[in-house]
């Protein structure tokens, strides 16, 4: 880091980093992007799944797919990988010795696998009592699915959220994104910043338990409140808003965008605004209540209007008037628009792999005045850094390493 670079936040925490897919990943790259140091500890000759998830990969000089997938590239920068085979005494040594010199250790293999290895919490608190330790499985390290496998797409299941995403005569729809990892990602991101506080007062580690299907059920948020005190199931849909009416997307004449008139007075201003100021002094649709009441009629009548003007017609007419509205962006228009990009939110990082010599990522969303956060490192390659880490955490020298590597306990 140059020295006029301000140190991050988290700049001597460091994180020994088991996990892979998307979850914990989420969850380093949040730390690393803070300032933390990540070693992403990695199965030689296999790594994290998601490096194999494509196409899309990054392409080398001649054209041709690497081994690095752009699902990979998402949550992955800023971390050292480092290849160990910890299933040989050897490889369990290593990570041991990491493990003495880390702040944070987190994993989301099945329960009880890390037993095997006495790299598991009950193992490794007697050792390292200053150690956070976060466990992030399906459905958490409890319960009688404890044992089972689990996956975002069976979260979202069985968590609910697609019992309220889709058209009401469709099938239930998954979100577009694996948000039930990614908010355990986050989640657990925020959970360890907790217990380090605490270890930094009371000098007492802790184990994190983090379950995907746990973080489902809590970002259910208000339909899940209203199912516990009124004992109502909430229906899907679709993009309409259960409890505000105009809340949803409307055909244009050239694509789709969204209202939002959150209020009386933001529908009236719809109302003057499309030509049509009667319908808001119509009993039927003066508030909100009667609004939702006669949604049938309302909608269809608003869809027609909605029909005769462009996107961007309606996006400057609403906007003036002061009603909140906004197109429905595909990527290329996302990070066309001029906010994003005032915003800085696609960066492009150096990538030896790449044969442009680059790749491009989103940037983390906070902007912190004292402490910015840094993008010091690609989503490495596996085990780009295995020897240099051991070198500098251990003081491995170059004949132990080559001896290391000719059986098989590490790989470069």
């Amino acid at each position: 880091m140059p020295p006029s670079e301000p140190a991050g936040a988290l700049a001597g925490i460091r994180i020994l980093d088991l996990s892979r897919i998307l979850a914990g990943p989420v969850c380093t790259q949040l730390l690393a992007d803070y300032g933390a140091e990540v070693i992403k500890l990695e199965r030689p000759g296999e790594g994290d799944d998601t490096r194999k998830w494509g196409p899309p990969f990054v392409k080398d000089a001649a054209g041709a797919d690497t081994d690095e997938s752009t699902f990979y590239l998402s949550a992955n920068r800023n971390k050292r990988s480092v290849a160990i085979d910890f299933a040989k005494p050897e490889g369990q040594r290593l990570v041991h010795a990491l493990v003495a010199r880390a702040d944070v250790m987190i994993e989301n293999l099945k329960v009880g696998t890390l037993a095997r290895y006495g790299l598991d919490w009950a193992s490794l608190r007697v050792d390292f009592p200053r150690l956070v330790y976060c466990s992030i499985t399906g459905f958490g390290q409890t319960g009688p699915y404890a044992e089972r496998a689990g996956y975002d797409f069976l979260a979202q299941g069985m968590g609910g959220i697609m019992s309220v995403t889709g058209e009401p005569a469709g099938e239930p729809v998954k979100v577009g994104i694996g948000i039930a990892d990614i908010m355990t990602g986050m989640h657990a991101a925020v959970a360890i910043l907790a217990a380090l506080r605490h270890r930094d007062a009371t000098g007492a580690g802790q184990h994190i338990d983090l379950a995907l299907l746990d973080t489902q059920v809590s970002w259910t948020a208000y339909h899940a409140v209203e199912y516990l005190n009124t004992g109502n199931n909430p229906a899907r849909l679709g993009n309409a808003h259960a409890s505000v009416v105009p809340y949803q997307v409307f055909p244009t004449a050239d694509g789709h965008v969204i209202l939002a008139a959150g209020n009386d007075s933001q529908f009236r201003n719809w109302c003057r605004a499309a030509g049509v100021a009667d319908i808001a002094d119509d009993a039927r649709y003066r508030t909100n209540p009667a609004r939702i009441a006669n949604r049938d009629t309302l909608i269809p009548l608003m869809q027609a209007i909605f029909r005769t003007r462009t996107i961007d017609d309606w996006v400057e007419t609403l906007r003036a008037a002061g009603v909140p509205c906004g197109p429905i962006n595909t990527m290329d228009r996302v990070f066309a628009d001029p906010q994003v990009e005032a915003r800085a939110m696609a960066i492009e990082m150096a990538h030896p792999a790449s044969g442009t010599g680059t790749v491009h990522l989103v940037a983390n969303p906070a902007k912190l005045s004292a402490t910015p956060l840094s993008y010091r490192r690609p989503p490495p390659m596996l085990g780009e850094h295995t020897e240099a880490v051991l070198s500098e955490a251990l003081g491995l020298d170059r004949a132990t390493l080559a001896a290391l590597r000719d059986a098989g306990v590490i790989a470069g």
